[in-house]
């Protein structure tokens, strides 16, 4: 995927990226958590805006799932965000929308128009392993399902802001 960055980031003009997963307590709020603490990492904090959503409102208002939150805390990352539903202007406001695997990008693209195409994609997109190009949900799984969860995301969000830090101007 090409990452549409039009004009380089810089601290008045933040890249605003949007996770998606179905019910936004697994694995979305894994990839704010994990990108929002690699943003931290490298002094980039004022760059990027970073959120999560959930392309169903079954979790609205919920913290994150305490399975994610463990793993999340076993790596050293707190997962501070509750859930909310996808909404139809976050096409707008958003320059990058992730998700997290085909079902929830149908769902993304079902309220898009054509011109919001070029912002959407996959987060495995950025993983050097796709694998099928999915995030596994790991909901109803064991500890093991949240740990490769974790893994996969690591591992896109590293490739992402690597590739978006090439546009960021300090």
């Amino acid at each position: 995927m090409d990452i549409p960055v039009e004009v380089p980031i810089t601290r008045e003009n933040h890249y605003k990226i949007c996770f998606v997963c179905l019910g936004n307590i697994c694995r979305s709020p894994t990839a704010e958590g994990i990108f929002q603490h690699l943003i931290n990492e490298r002094n980039l904090e004022n760059h990027f805006e970073i959120d999560s959503a959930g392309t169903s409102a079954y979790h609205v208002g919920e913290s994150a799932n305490s399975k994610s939150q463990r793993t999340a805390q076993k790596h050293g990352i707190t997962l501070h965000s509750k859930a909310r539903q996808f909404e139809s202007s976050d096409l707008d406001y958003y320059d990058l929308i992730l998700a997290m695997d085909n079902e929830n990008l149908q769902n993304v693209r079902q309220i898009a128009h054509d011109d919001h195409e070029d912002k959407l994609g996959l987060m495995r997109d950025f993983d050097p392993n796709p694998g099928d190009g999915e995030v596994p949900d790991p909901y109803y799984g064991g500890p093991e399902g949240f740990e490769n969860v974790f893994q996969i995301v690591k591992r896109s969000c590293e490739n992402l802001l690597d590739e978006l830090e090439t546009h960021v101007k300090k």
